[in-house]
């Protein structure tokens, strides 16, 4: 398989991120690989992105929590998006990266493959997740943009960790009981 070209992770602060220019016909967001496919965020939920950190291991934790790290003193919990999306597990390289970010109030870490770039699209080219998507997949999804000659999937953080599946899960193991 080609290695794609990939620039390194390089951390980027809140301050570099907060300079792109906010216009209302259009949303800001911050693009990155998981796999093959390219996905966004808000770049108002993004902190900052840092190089991949020694993890510490946190038991029973839900099965797309990889652990925590130690950030300036800061105990920040870290999601492995390609276990929540069940996408094909891949070893790290230099390119991977924490996304940090602000989801309902808690700062949390977002691994990625590697940081593509800040783009600013216009809200027309954001189409709703297609219908054919029902179930859990669709609420993970903001939209599909439409982005020169390839789809980026502009994720919803805040409903990617809602604890709505591990309530079900624990009401399940209670009744097992």
């Amino acid at each position: 398989m080609a290695d794609l070209e990939r620039e390194p992770i390089e951390p980027i602060e809140r301050e570099d991120l907060e300079d792109e220019e906010i216009d209302e016909g259009t949303t800001n967001l911050v693009t990155f690989r998981l796999g093959s496919g390219e996905y966004a965020i808000d770049i108002m939920q993004a902190k900052e992105i840092i190089k991949m950190e020694k993890i510490t291991l946190i038991p029973n934790a839900p099965y797309f929590v990889e652990g925590v790290i130690n950030l300036r003193g800061n105990i920040i919990p870290i999601i492995d998006l390609k276990k929540r999306f069940n996408l094909e597990e891949s070893e790290g390289d230099k390119n991977t990266g924490i996304i940090i970010a602000k989801i309902e109030d808690v700062d949390m870490g977002i691994m990625i493959d590697s940081v593509s770039k800040v783009v600013s699209m216009p809200n027309s080219d954001i189409q709703p997740p297609p219908s054919m998507l029902q179930g859990i997949g669709q609420r993970y999804i903001k939209g599909v943009g439409k982005m020169e000659d390839k789809l980026l999937v502009v994720l919803d953080l805040d409903k990617l960790f809602t604890n709505e599946e591990d309530d079900s899960a624990s009401d399940e193991e209670e009744t097992e009981d």
